[in-house]
């Protein structure tokens, strides 16, 4: 019987689970909707139970479609941020604190006067604030565990494990491979922090009654898994210093193979662990919503044949949806530049197109300035990656090849983590 490997991705709107073979080649897959996070301001909540009722529908679903019986091993993504904590039976103590809660204001601060500059925990939407916050508002709390983390728990029917990629916002050291010292002087215990292994590394066999229940084999392992970014990376098959993704979505966010991490904090740039490599990253305020600032999608998708990208039209723009940049520029009050405007739309449009292409080479320069690897191509997922004249655009400006990703689902990149094991 062949052997099947499946990836779980919980996101903020869904579920989705991929089984692969032994060859990466896809067997089945499913998805399943779920109910929008509450949100009251910078607070912003979502009840853990129902990413478990959403993880269950899902597998079911997608053992319509494969032998269940066969999965050797799984995987579990979630957003990257998105945490709770639980009791010692891995029971939710608290709501699931969404990847983009802000509310903690006050212990952000806190973090910021003890962390050093290249920590991930910065920032008042950050794992570590979050979970400073919900210690003094929580009892019966035992552990601390992200969105993926208490997923795979379930599974395993043992909490407590957590990976290099959802731990890196909490604090963890990728480097030192260790939880530094400086946490201590924020308070935090020690023994609610998970132990973090290497993502794709087996840590337990699924729980008999989950195994039961699903049609699983009691062998099954589940093993740790990772952020559903790193996983929509490992999708698109990048795997040499030097490949880029470019997510072309409502904003501009990079990723690039380094041989060694990158941090750059006051512009939002830091490095995801990858075996024995790197996913240096940052995130633009350009993208897809500059453009509709001033078209619609269906003007842009009429404009789209109309577009010359071996034609620049020489205006030099830098679009964004309102005032304020983090990265290739740090600057909260930079404002858009995009005058300027030719008479005609498509031309404009076009413009909008070069800027925006060209934020993105500044971008991977920047990279390279703070000593990333010389960019060998860039393959492209997102909305964006849709439009092959954007693409021409991109190629000519970035000067490097430029491809759309043939596989972009996050839980098809943590199917593959599944099947391939800890990242070398």
């Amino acid at each position: 019987m062949r052997e099947l490997f499946v990836g779980i991705d919980v996101g903020t709107s869904g579920v989705r689970a991929c089984a692969t073979d032994g060859r990466g080649t896809i067997q089945g897959s499913s998805a399943v909707l779920l109910a929008a996070p509450v949100q009251d301001g910078d607070a912003i909540e979502q009840d853990p139970e129902l990413w478990w009722q959403a993880v269950v529908a899902a597998l079911h679903q997608l053992g319509e479609r494969v032998d269940l019986g066969a999965v050797a091993r799984i995987a579990v993504d979630g957003t990257s941020g998105t945490l709770l904590l639980i009791d010692a039976g891995g029971r939710p103590c608290s709501p699931g604190l969404m990847y983009n809660d802000a509310r903690a204001v006050q212990e952000a601060s806190r973090i910021a006067a003890v962390a050093p500059p290249e920590s991930g925990a910065h920032g008042t939407s950050s794992p570590l604030a979050k979970l400073m916050r919900l210690l003094s508002s929580t009892s019966g709390a035992a552990r601390v565990v992200h969105q993926a983390d208490w997923i795979a728990g379930r599974l395993a029917g043992r909490h407590g494990v957590s990976d290099e990629n959802n731990t890196l916002k909490l604090g963890y050291d990728p480097v030192q491979r260790r939880w530094p010292n400086w946490l201590d002087q924020l308070g935090v215990p020690r023994d609610m922090l998970p132990t973090v292994l290497v993502p794709g590394t087996p840590f337990a066999e699924v729980d008999a009654g989950i195994a039961r229940a699903l049609g699983l084999s009691r062998s099954a392992r589940i093993v740790a898994g990772t952020t559903d970014g790193v996983a929509a990376f490992i999708a698109t098959g990048a795997e040499t210093p030097g490949d880029a993704v470019t997510s072309l979505g409502t904003t501009l966010v990079l990723k690039l193979i380094a041989t060694q991490p990158i941090f750059a904090a006051d512009q939002g740039v830091y490095s995801h662990r990858l075996g024995d490599k790197w996913l240096a990253g940052g995130a633009s305020n350009s993208g897809g919503a500059a453009l509709l600032a001033h078209f619609t999608a269906d003007d842009m998708k009429r404009m789209t044949p109309l577009l010359r990208p071996d034609d620049p039209t020489g205006l030099d723009y830098y679009p964004l949806p309102k005032p304020g940049e983090r990265f290739p520029i740090a600057d909260p009050a930079l404002a858009p530049r995009i005058a300027p405007r030719p008479a005609e739309d498509h031309r404009f449009f076009q413009a909008l197109l070069e800027g925006i292409a060209s934020v993105e080479a500044l971008a991977y320069q920047r990279l390279r300035a703070l000593g990333a690897p010389a960019l060998r191509r860039v393959i492209s997922i997102g909305g964006g990656a849709r439009n092959a004249a954007w693409t021409g655009i991109r190629t000519r400006i970035i000067g490097v090849p430029v491809s759309v990703a043939t596989q972009t689902e996050a839980s098809y990149g943590t199917a593959l983590l599944a099947l391939q094991g800890p990242p070398q």
